[in-house]
């Protein structure tokens, strides 16, 4: 065999795998070394005792806690490459909500430009918290809750505290029609039972003409207003054949005659949002959804207690509210026309502040129709209440348009000019420049008459269904920062909803649900509503906005959307079993700082129809609480991710209220 030169030894197979494991071994020596040193000690591939070959890691075949190695790399001064969570609203100096970005000298600039849409950008917004790991673990137990007595089947807790009504100084203003919650600790705690023989809501449209008696029990109306073609009885239905105490030959005919009488009202384009005082069975309300105008339909819980409860098992807007001391829960220049027939309110009574009311509510240029009998009767009494109607229209700068019939109707100006040229010392006065008048939750009445904003904003509308989608121009006067930064996050909000409600539609098919009355616990700029629309769903929706968060209020009414103030650790003014659906996305992880979890969801339960369904999306670490708070109250409950996978922070739990109690 001829021997190996030195370069054919180099050469050699066996040679050349040495070498290469060799470089190898020594590559990854120095990149173990690195890693480790950078501050992840837990990460070690190589020993550091002084010998050459390779050690297997002491990490090998172990399990961690992710959550402890979290909590001791914290320590360690790193370069932070991860957002900072968010500040708990204690601790905030700024009552306002702050949106924006921090540019490169650390301010807040509203200088920027929405690029690629980020889901999980917009649902930590939403929800604004984070999983708290330390709660992850903790397992929640809840008591299986009990039906409530017989006599409660129609509580309304808030209104219906006799208690608390016995212990008022007066009534003679309608306080005991008010709210008077019951005190801590002895709010609802059980569920509330239905009528023996409800059935499944007879679905809409239908509905505008006939529901169960079984559902709604209650013959009082039928006795009371049957002669003014209300309501009638017919075997196992109620029936509404459209008529009222002031259009006793039909809602559509009474409807064609306003139409007519001042054509600028235009229902359906001009005129989207409507408030009908004193409304009884609604119909006024349901006959205006066939011509596009949503109508929010209110009246106290009094004599005829009922008639709010038939209004929405018929599936037409409403809520149990009353004229008496305090602000209605609504905002300023909400409703293009306020209607009252025959609602019973003395307007002109303590200076005209029940109409001074209607004139917060009423947007600019918007009108007043009233149909009563000192329009029409010459009666010397109502001749007087005629003459003291005009005299406060009058220094309200209000302008009779037409009166014809037994039908008046006034409008509101579009600026403050009219205001600024009265005589000094005339009455009702402007109200004070620092009084906000969207500012509705547990506020007084003022006798003094609201200014509308100089910069016209509120009236200068477009027409629907345009406006659905355009940026209200008050906006700008929610109280946040910046202007830019809302505008963008109003389109993004509407964007994320779009893109959700489209998922819901495809994966659980919401197409195939009866949705009816449904309901937003916590609406922002009514993104939520706005997509169920686009979506092509029969269906209205209330816009709740909670007190702890900024009044959106004004944009929800400007896109032609109906929403209301409310405080979910108090109960809701609504009659039990009037919701078909709920939806709370980060209701309950912003709210669980204030109240129990329980005493809102019982309070979903009442609210809620058999049958009915609930999606709550919110973060981790309420889930637990809330899965077992559903079971307690003999919910069907579904655990599912969101479209950001199963290692969100955030889940959607689905909740079925069976037609019957086990």
């Amino acid at each position: 065999m001829k021997a190996l030169t030195s370069v054919d030894f180099f050469k050699t197979p066996l040679v050349l795998k040495i070498t290469a494991i060799v470089l190898i071994s020594i590559t990854f020596f120095y990149l173990g070394r690195s890693w480790s040193s950078n501050g992840y000690q837990q990460l070690i591939f190589f020993s550091s005792a002084p010998q050459k070959s390779v050690a297997i890691s002491p990490n090998f075949n172990k399990s961690f806690n992710i959550t402890a190695l979290i909590a001791q790399n914290q320590s360690k001064t790193l370069p932070d490459k991860t957002p900072q969570p968010e500040m708990d609203d204690s601790s905030r100096t700024d009552k306002n909500r702050t949106f924006g970005i921090v540019d490169s000298d650390g301010r807040m600039s509203d200088e920027f430009e929405v690029g690629e849409f980020d889901p999980e950008v917009v649902e930590n917004w939403w929800n604004e918290t984070g999983v708290e790991s330390g709660e992850k673990d903790v397992r929640v137990r809840v008591k299986r809750f009990e039906l409530c007595p017989e006599s409660m089947r129609e509580y309304i807790p808030c209104l219906d505290n006799v208690e608390a009504i016995k212990r008022l100084n007066s009534t003679e203003r309608g306080e005991n029609y008010e709210r008077h919650c019951p005190e801590e600790g002895r709010g609802l705690n059980c569920l509330v039972p239905q009528p023996k023989g409800y059935r499944q809501p007879i679905p809409w449209p239908r509905s505008r003409d006939e529901v169960w008696y079984s559902n709604v029990p209650h013959t009082r109306l039928v006795e009371d207003k049957g002669g003014q073609n209300w309501i009638s009885k017919e075997k196992d239905k109620f029936k509404f054949p459209g008529g009222g105490t002031q259009f006793i030959h039909g809602a559509d005919q009474y409807l064609d005659q306003i139409n007519k009488m001042v054509p600028d009202i235009a229902f359906g384009s001009h005129t989207r949002v409507v408030l009908d005082v004193g409304c009884g069975v609604a119909s006024f309300g349901a006959y205006l959804l066939s011509r596009n105008v949503l109508t929010m339909s209110i009246a106290p819980k009094d004599v005829h207690e009922n008639q709010i409860q038939f209004a929405l098992e018929r599936g037409v807007p409403a809520m149990v509210a009353a004229f008496s001391t305090h602000r209605l829960l609504y905002p300023s220049q909400a409703f293009e026309v306020i209607h009252c027939s025959r609602c019973r309110i003395n307007w002109t009574r303590d200076d005209g502040i029940l109409l001074l009311e209607v004139n917060r509510m009423l947007r600019a240029g918007g009108y007043f129709a009233w149909a009563a009998q000192p329009v029409y009767k010459h009666e010397q009494i109502l001749e007087e209440q005629w003459e003291e109607m005009l005299d406060l229209t009058t220094r309200l700068c209000w302008t009779l348009v037409k009166k014809e019939g037994y039908i008046a109707i006034w409008q509101k100006p579009f600026n403050n000019s009219c205001y600024l040229s009265r005589e000094a010392g005339i009455k009702p006065p402007l109200c004070d420049p620092n009084d906000d008048p969207d500012n509705v939750w547990y506020v007084d009445l003022k006798a003094c008459i609201t200014r509308i904003p100089e910069d016209g904003y509120g009236a200068n509308l477009v027409k629907w269904p345009d406006r659905l989608h355009i940026t209200p121009g008050r906006l700008k006067s929610i109280q946040m920062d910046a202007y830019m930064s809302r505008e963008e996050l109003f389109k993004a909000e509407s964007k994320y909803w779009s893109e959700i409600i489209g998922g819901y539609v495809r994966a659980w098919h919401w197409k195939k649900f009866k949705l009816r009355n449904v309901m937003d616990m916590r609406a922002v700029f009514g993104g939520f509503a706005t997509a169920l629309i686009d979506q092509g769903f029969d269906c209205w929706v209330l816009n709740v906005v909670p007190v702890t968060r900024p009044n959106t209020l004004p944009v929800i009414y400007d896109r032609g959307l109906l929403g209301v103030m409310h405080d979910w650790c108090e109960p809701f003014d609504t009659y039990p079993r009037t919701y078909d659906f709920l939806h709370a996305a980060g209701l309950f992880s912003i709210e669980r700082k204030r109240c129990n979890i329980s005493t809102i969801m019982l309070e979903m339960d009442r609210i809620l129809r058999p049958g009915g369904r609930v999606y709550i999306r919110d973060s981790l670490d309420v889930m637990d609480e809330l899965q077992e708070t559903a079971k307690a109250m003999s919910w069907r409950v579904a655990l599912h991710d969101t479209s950001e996978g199963p290692h969100a922070s955030y889940r959607i739990l689905i909740c079925d209220k069976g037609l019957s109690r086990p």
